[in-house]
């Protein structure tokens, strides 16, 4: 293979996104870690670099055009042209039709949609040069339909179609493209849930765990696992899918 491909990931300070970076690091990838905030993304780079990986922080706004330019920019330069993407960045902005803001709408529609736009648009040329690429776009089980989600299962779906595109558009130059739609999952996310519903973290994931086929809440690493397989050289006939990782079936 030569020279370790280079990844990106996207909403890489933590939760699902800090996993799949340590995991693409571990597995052998140069990792660029991606969040709005570059000092944030930087003890996750640490971590990498203190188990002999490499890895660059780098602040950008998904949803900014010349943000993200200018990151895939610095990566290229840093790291090395990008031929793996993981379009992780994501934030909800929760309520029910009739209170949600068009600003709520807005916001996630921007973070989940453009965001993956904008980074798959600016990568794709690194990809087709190279002959070879990974996208793996982050769904959610709320893309079949979550009470208080309108704007984030929308997006979740939209991700999904988008994610079909990719891989008929980009197919015949080496590049797959796949979304993996995590279920529950411990992350800063489902604790601040569990908060604003008003119930301890140990009462929600009994309850969750109690509808799972497996009996346990997932973890980030149960989604950085499927993410590495999804972006290793031996999956380069699996495109165009979208993978559940939820404990059970899902659709």
């Amino acid at each position: 293979m030569g020279t370790a491909r280079t990844a990106i990931v996207t909403g890489a300070a933590r939760g699902i996104g800090a996993a799949v970076a340590t995991r693409l690091a571990a597995d052998g990838l140069a990792v660029a870690v991606i969040d709005l905030d570059a000092a944030d993304c930087g003890p996750v780079v640490a971590s990498i670099e203190a188990g002999g990986g490499r890895a660059l922080a780098v602040g950008a706004d998904v949803a900014d055009e010349p943000a993200v330019a200018a990151a895939v920019e610095q990566v290229t330069a840093e790291l090395g042209p990008p031929t793996v993407l993981v379009n992780n960045a994501g934030i909800i902005r929760d309520n029910l039709l009739f209170k949600m803001t068009v600003a709520d709408w807005d916001a996630v529609m921007a973070v989940h949609l453009r965001g993956a736009f904008l980074m798959a648009r600016a990568v794709q040329g690194h990809m087709r040069e190279a002959g070879f690429g990974r996208i793996v776009n982050l769904s959610s089980t709320s893309a079949l339909g979550n009470r208080g989600q309108a704007n984030y299962s929308a997006a979740k779906a939209g991700l999904q179609g988008f994610t079909k595109t990719l891989a008929i558009e980009l197919g015949r130059f080496g590049v797959t493209a796949n979304t993996v739609a995590p279920g529950f999952i411990e992350t800063e996310m489902t604790h601040a849930t569990a908060a604003r519903m008003g119930v301890s973290f140990e009462d929600f994931t009994r309850v969750a765990s109690e509808q799972i086929p497996v009996g346990r809440i997932g973890q980030p690493e149960d989604i950085a696992h499927t993410v590495s397989f999804l972006v290793s050289e031996g999956a380069g006939f699996v495109s165009g899918q979208v993978i559940y990782v939820a404990g059970g079936p899902k659709d």
